[in-house]
């Protein structure tokens, strides 16, 4: 569909990549951890899975060909006498990985190809999924968008049974350039990929086919519903029926529900689920595959791994194709930094707050609004407290803990149940089992409300409304009251505090936005008993990103992964209260942006960058620098279609003045122009201070350039 634009390097270092190498997860690869080929079980050596990188790009750089590359890693091999590789990569890298004994590992310090070298490690998927009942779904966004992309999930798999992948008419063009292949498996047959699903493999080898749970297919079937739901918020199809239980719930459409979808399964399920995870190889093996088939947008919605380390390399590759990547900042917020520090990636964090909103109203008119998404109801209410089953403390029954209510006192009742000890959608599952007809949700202290897709109607109150909400309801135990959907406008965005932020020693700015994370719907596999549920988390949020670069290359397929990347960041909004360490430069827009000025990078310019440790001066849509350091250059480039004048304020900075020179420029299509951003001020240690520059066309579109100042 489009001609990709493979850059050249010349002469190619050892990169120098420092303690950012230093793998960030929660397991090691071990012995136990067998390769699934009798070849690779056979000459393996025994030790642990060591992912080694050579110097030197891989071919999606358009340097090398893959046979010069595959001596190269034979050459290492045998001079640390080390046995056939669990896998090889010479698309988006050009490394391995392999078993090595103590001796080899230390045999292959000698080595000058070797450019690093890394434990395998698990890295944890950056969602959280929901199999409560869905009762409304909101309704789908566009009918159309995306055709002709090919969005790369790399995930947990994908389950095509589901009607948000069917091969429905008016998917438009098919992908012209894309040369994947459906590789069959446990449940997974060459029928089911399709015009939908273009392409599936999947990786074992380095998780361990013995450490998969039971209820796993060793295939590209998704059993644990993350890559599923992922897959249809990205480019699921649009105007698909919610029915759930027998009745309709409302329409579902993906971001982009035109594109195409290519899953490669490099996340897999254990039988303790808390070490359920994506090992590094198999993540690395997947992009290294993604690259080579040619997918346009790549999604990877899993975290772990600090700096710039061999994933963030096989992602440089998939950079230097002419990807547009997206990964998930992950949902460490307060012990560790946003995953994804390299510049050619789009690093997404959560926002939550803007969901939908219900509100219950008395007799009298009061009313409270907060989370949720309830039909209309009328009738009675009740304290769970004081509805308590034979023998249940009447804490349990204001939790609403399963099985603690006595549904003679319920039945057909509103029933305010109090946060705690349970999961939210636990709770509604409760009151509907005791045959309760509704629920108000409320906080016992200060925290945040949500808009689960709960068993029941439910309004989830902030704790100052739950009090009074609940006092009232004590005084008249008698009394109708009311609950419906909000008619007015959603919530205001927030950062959730779980989402990770940047660090402010790093070399770019990270996040680079966010989107909303929290309680999306998405699609499920048939194994996990529902066919619908919601997810949260910044899994999501990479979702949604992957979703809108498919609608921007599909609606501009000249426009480089580097301009898409652009356009796509400098579009969002700020989020209030949330400097651009959290936030990057805010939340995504729902819709393909369309301003006509970008900040471009050359795909050669990713790897000189980082070979001459100069990503901070890289021509990227923001600024992360030292106060002391003063001054920024950056280079914005009118790719309208007509001549255009552009003008740029700064503003939110609180302790430094911020000049920007020119304050205006006049650039005919394609033409760029320099800017100096120059910074005067205190200069406190530990001091942060932030702002962003605002670039405004005559034509109305807006850009925008986060810029935090660190000590």
């Amino acid at each position: 569909m489009r001609a990709r634009r493979a850059g050249r390097i010349i002469g190619c270092a050892v990169l120098a990549l420092g303690a950012g190498i230093a793998a960030h997860g929660t397991a090691l690869a071990d012995d136990a951890t067998a390769a699934t080929s009798a070849a690779t079980a056979a000459t393996a050596a025994t030790g642990e899975l060591t992912l080694v990188t050579l110097a030197g790009a891989g071919t999606s750089a358009g340097r090398a060909e893959a046979p010069d590359l595959l001596a190269e890693q034979d050459a290492v091999l045998a001079a640390v006498g080390a046995g056939a590789p669990v896998y090889r990569w010479t698309t988006a890298l050009n490394g391995f990985a392999v078993r090595l004994t103590e001796q080899q590992l230390t045999a292959l310090d000698d080595q000058p190809a070797v450019a690093s070298v890394e434990p395998d490690t698990i890295r944890p998927m950056a969602g959280r999924t929901s199999l409560a009942a869905v009762r409304a779904a909101a309704a789908s966004p566009r009918l159309r968008g995306g055709a002709g992309v090919v969005v790369g999930v790399v995930d947990s798999g994908i389950a095509p049974q589901s009607p948000a992948f069917a091969e429905v008419p008016g998917l438009g063009a098919d992908p012209e350039a894309f040369a994947g292949a459906c590789v069959e498996g446990q449940g997974w047959s060459a029928d089911d990929c399709t015009r939908k699903i273009v392409g599936a493999r999947w990786y074992v080898d380095g998780f361990g086919a013995d450490r998969v749970r039971t209820s796993e297919s060793l295939s590209a079937l998704d059993t644990l519903g993350h890559g599923t739901q992922v897959s249809s918020v990205a480019a699921g199809n649009a105007g698909v029926s919610v029915r759930v239980d027998q009745r309709d719930a409302g329409f579902f459409g993906g971001v982009a529900p035109q594109a195409r979808i290519a899953a490669y399964k490099a996340c897999w399920g254990a039988p303790d689920p808390a070490d359920d995870g994506c090992s590094t190889a198999d993540v690395v093996s997947a992009v290294d595959a993604a690259v080579a088939d040619g997918v346009d947008v790549l999604s990877l919605a899993l975290s772990g791994g600090e700096g710039i380390d061999i994933l963030q390399l096989a992602l440089l590759g998939a950079a230097e194709a002419d990807i547009v990547v997206v990964g998930a900042s992950g949902n460490t917020g307060g012990s560790a930094y946003a995953a994804h520090a390299g510049p050619w990636v789009t690093t997404v964090g959560s926002a939550v707050g803007r969901m939908s909103r219900g509100r219950v109203t008395l007799p009298d008119g009061r009313s409270w609004t907060g989370g949720g998404r309830p039909s209309r109801v009328s009738a009675r209410a009740v304290l769970a407290r004081r509805a308590a089953a034979p023998d249940v403390s009447r804490r349990a029954a204001a939790q609403c803990r399963l099985g603690a209510l006595d549904s003679r006192l319920v039945a057909d009742r509103i029933v305010v149940c109090e946060r705690g000890a349970i999961g939210r959608i636990d709770k509604s599952e409760s009151v509907a089992q005791a045959g309760g007809r509704a629920m108000v949700l409320v906080n016992r202290r200060p925290g945040a409300i949500t808009a689960d897709l709960h068993a029941v109607p439910t309004v989830h109150l902030p704790a100052r409304a739950g009090r009074s909400f609940s006092r009232w309801v004590a005084r008249h135990p008698d009394a109708r009251v009311s609950m419906a959907r909000d008619a007015g406008r959603p919530g205001t965005r927030r950062t959730a505090r779980w989402s990770a932020s940047g660090d402010p020693r790093g070399v770019t700015l990270k996040p680079d936005a966010v989107a909303d994370g929290d309680a999306v719907l998405g699609a499920l596999p048939e194994s996990t008993g529902r066919s619908w549920g919601v997810f949260s988390g910044s899994s999501a949020a990479t979702a949604h990103a992957a979703g809108l670069a498919a609608l921007v290359r599909a609606r501009h397929p000249e426009r480089s992964a580097a301009v898409v990347r652009s356009l796509l960041v400098t579009s969002a909004r700020p989020v209030p209260g949330a400097s651009p360490l959290a936030q990057g430069t805010g939340a995504l827009p729902s819709q393909a942006p369309t301003a006509h000025l970008a900040l471009d990078v050359a795909p050669q310019e990713w790897r000189r960058a980082l070979r001459r440790h100069l990503l901070a001066r890289l021509n990227t849509s923001s600024v992360l620098m030292p106060a002391r350091r003063q001054r920024a250059v950056r280079t914005v480039t009118n790719i309208g279609t007509r001549p255009e004048y552009f003008s740029v304020t700064a503003r939110g900075f609180s302790s430094h003045r911020v000049r920007v020179q020119p304050l205006a420029v006049r650039l005919a299509p394609g033409e760029s122009a320099d800017f100096t951003v120059t910074v005067t001020g205190p200069v406190t240690p530990g001091q942060l201070d932030d702002g962003m520059l605002v670039w405004r066309g005559a034509r109305g579109g807006v850009t925008r350039v986060p810029v935090a100042l660190t000590r």
